[in-house]
């Protein structure tokens, strides 16, 4: 039986660890079988989905790790948040995409389990 996730991550990239550890947790998630993991990233953490990220040698690169989760899961961006940011549809990382709170409220509502970050 499949167990749905949703992942809602709310802090900037860098900063704290926040996002980092809900970016580590959903890439474990989404590798295993039966599992089906939702990523929505609202207010700072439209940053995570920025393509094009370079970070020093040995620091953890959140561009790299959303796209483990992308591999099996999807990963939805409030687009509120993206135009408060001026971050661009065509900015963001490949299979990234523009969302919408319906989508966010959705997507609650099909969920088994809900982890906010």
């Amino acid at each position: 039986m499949m167990s749905k996730v949703l992942f809602i991550v709310n802090d900037a990239p860098y900063g704290n660890e926040r996002a980092y550890n809900a970016l580590r947790l959903a890439g474990v998630m989404a590798a295993k079988e039966n599992e089906q993991v939702r990523l929505f990233l609202m207010a700072d953490a439209v940053g995570c989905a920025k393509a094009g990220q370079k970070v020093p040698e040995g620091y953890y690169n959140v561009q790299l790790m959303l796209g483990k989760v992308l591999r099996k899961g999807e990963v939805a961006l409030c687009g509120t948040c993206m135009d408060a940011r001026a971050l661009k549809d065509d900015e963001v990382i490949e299979g990234a995409r523009r969302s919408t709170l319906a989508q966010l409220a959705d997507w609650t509502a099909e969920a088994d389990k809900v982890l906010v970050f």
